[in-house]
């Protein structure tokens, strides 16, 4: 259904794509979890200089790993810790072009250089966060923010 070769454009076109197929993708399906896990892998293949995408999902305090492309992720994070708990805690999206400069950055995967993470905010309440690494520095800009974003609200739909 999805093949790379797709994602011609430019950016805005492709983001654009992206979030019609997400629609295409989870229409109808209410599980929450098939629906992150479907919204991962699409970006995992969408997204290039990436080496991890995935969500983190509010339990209680803290964010608790959820459906995600990548290596092996750290399973709890609480909130106002690193890129994802200061996203979480601030309801902001955080784009961080160097995360070794980040005060607190959780280093899961020592390949990340970059990082981005969207706050998840299903009627008024915190539900997660997409977070994604890259192995590049600086690899998220205002498009990507932009998009990402448009992305998650698309997603909060099928949540």
């Amino acid at each position: 259904m999805f093949h790379p070769e797709q994602y011609e454009g430019t950016l805005e076109q492709k983001y654009e794509l992206a979030i019609r197929q997400l629609q295409a993708l989870l229409d109808g399906e209410t599980d929450v979890i098939s629906n992150l896990a479907n919204a991962s892998a699409l970006l995992n293949q969408f997204l290039d200089n990436i080496n991890w995408v995935g969500f983190y999902i509010y339990r209680g305090n803290e964010l608790v790993v959820g459906p995600f492309q990548g290596l092996p992720a750290c399973v709890r994070i609480p909130l106002h810790r690193g890129v994802c708990g200061k996203a979480a805690s601030e309801r902001l999206t955080v784009r961080v072009g160097n995360v070794h400069e980040f005060p607190g950055h959780i280093a899961c995967d020592s390949a990340s250089q970059s990082e981005i993470v969207i706050p998840i905010i299903k009627d008024g309440e915190l539900f997660g966060v997409l977070d994604i690494d890259s192995p590049v520095l600086d690899r998220f800009d205002e498009v990507d923010q932009h998009y990402l974003e448009k992305f998650v609200n698309q997603l909060i739909t099928y949540l």
